[in-house]
């Protein structure tokens, strides 16, 4: 099996390291990463700039992969169109550092990656691992992940299938099981620090601790919450079906 791996946390990051090295148990990786962390750049891409490529080494100084200096997606469209030699037969985006659940895989370039795999029709998981404390435990998070990635593909899905999977904190105690969620989109809490420059400028610091108080129930959120691993199927189609048919009965005039 041929595997294609990227992330939004940067090509040096540990935990698609550690995800690298279970994947390698499924078949052969190859690596296309962002050359510098790209977290919650979302599905944008780079047009006015040159997309640099360099080869990177793994520990042993062998050849890993390729460092792009853009964004998630752009790493994906690389891959699939110029750099791998045969296309993969799955692309994996992670181990992401910190949950992607709820309105979060909105803003998600460790999801945007796996999206844009799914644009051409390769089976697409965004793995991330929920943050709880400043020492994330990558490998075993990644051995998790693994099996879980193994399950999906051996129910053989459709060509383009999208999958978002959430790990939970291994701080919290032991994992409850899998549960296959829908997202969450109940409002997030978000706060800002307000602060002036020496100049006499505002600026704001997006303040940590993202919270969602009250979360819709049987969700991603709130499974991952209640420490399940959370798998969700995503699609990338955002057309409302219901509002097509009844709006072209309205009246329209140009």
């Amino acid at each position: 099996m041929r595997i294609l791996l990227t992330n939004d946390d940067g090509v040096y990051a540990p935990g698609l390291r550690a995800l690298r090295a279970e994947l390698r148990k499924l078949g052969d990786v190859i690596v296309v990463a962002p050359a510098t962390e790209q977290s919650a750049v979302g599905h944008s891409i780079t047009l006015l700039t040159p997309l640099l490529v360099q080869e990177v080494l793994d520990e042993q100084n062998q050849p890993m992969g390729w460092a792009v200096e853009g964004r998630p997606a752009d790493c994906v469209k690389l891959a699939l169109m110029e750099l791998l030699p045969e296309p993969p037969d799955v692309v994996v985006s992670g181990l992401n550092a910190g949950s992607n659940a709820g309105i979060n895989v909105l803003y998600s370039g460790t999801v945007a990656a796996a999206i844009e795999g799914a644009f051409f029709q390769r089976t697409s998981i965004a793995v991330s691992l929920e943050y709880t404390k400043p020492k994330l435990d990558f490998p075993r998070a990644a051995g998790i992940a693994r099996q879980v990635i193994e399950q999906i593909l051996a129910k053989k899905p459709a060509a383009g299938s999208l999958f978002n999977v959430n790990i939970p904190s291994l701080d919290k105690g032991p994992i409850r099981g899998i549960r296959c969620v829908p997202q969450n989109v109940a409002p997030y809490v978000e706060n800002f620090d307000r602060r002036v420059d020496p100049r006499g400028r505002v600026y704001f610091w997006t303040k940590p601790g993202l919270s969602c108080p009250d979360p819709h129930p049987d969700t991603d959120v709130v499974a991952l919450a209640e420490s399940y691993i959370t798998v969700t199927p995503l699609q990338f189609n955002l057309t409302h079906r219901a509002l097509l048919d009844p709006m072209r009965e309205w009246e329209w005039e140009w």
